[in-house]
């Protein structure tokens, strides 16, 4: 029990640390819903550790209803994990997020495909990812990296980067910013077909401008010496 209360108040006192809204102890105990849904996936992954698998699933369906914020019994969470605001985050069962972590509302920790093993992501320690990220897939965010909102991320981000868009990739690593000289090393689907629209277009207009003038030629061949 004591233990219990020492890890209560120590992310009670993260939630004041980490956000400037926070005004006292009571209003975070009372108000947070995402302390309030990490509460209770302590409870459910206990549950679910000891094989009450059944009644894990139930108390964590429970708990989404009054946070908005699903958290499978099965994931693992660190020390002094901070969901700010909350609404809308999804952390699938197999994901592991390190201790120190924030993240926002809107954030997916989510799997890929229906095999089963290992299939959500793992956050390393310091991580914190921005409102509406989805990190999909076996792979993980690197120590001190920070994901930016509305990033989707699906490879491996190395230690103390910064990663952003749709794909997601890199801008800063280890403080230095990184400098994409080949705009495909974005892996843009998008951009992709649009660089190809482009590549055939310019194809079509060499080779019209290559056949313009043969009627021309025609012609000044044509006439009498």
């Amino acid at each position: 029990m004591t233990t219990i209360l020492k890890t209560m108040r120590e992310e009670i006192s993260t939630v004041l640390e980490r956000d400037p809204a926070a005004r006292s102890r009571l209003e975070v105990f009372l108000c947070y819903a995402g302390l309030h849904a990490v509460w209770a996936h302590r409870i459910t992954h206990w549950l679910w550790d000891h094989g009450l698998l059944l009644m894990a699933r139930l108390l964590s369906q429970w708990a989404r209803l009054l946070t908005g914020i699903e958290i499978h019994p099965g994931a693992v969470l660190g020390k002094r994990f901070f969901i700010d605001h909350g609404m809308g985050v999804v952390i699938g069962e197999t994901a592991t997020v390190g201790d120190d972590v924030t993240i926002y509302q809107g954030v997916t920790l989510g799997g890929t495909g229906k095999r089963n093993g290992k299939r959500h992501p793992t956050l390393r320690n310091n991580v914190v990812v921005g409102a509406g990220a989805q990190i999909l897939g076996n792979i993980t965010v690197g120590e001190n990296s920070r994901v930016g909102a509305g990033s989707v991320v699906l490879t491996d981000v190395p230690d103390n980067s910064t990663i952003v868009g749709v794909p997601g990739h890199l801008i800063f690593r280890d403080g230095k910013r990184v400098v994409i000289t080949d705009p495909k090393e974005i892996r843009d689907p998008l951009s992709d077909a649009l660089a190809e629209v482009a590549r055939r277009l310019q194809e079509l207009e060499a080779k019209v401008e290559s056949h313009r003038h043969e009627p021309e030629l025609v012609a000044e061949a044509q006439r009498p010496m």
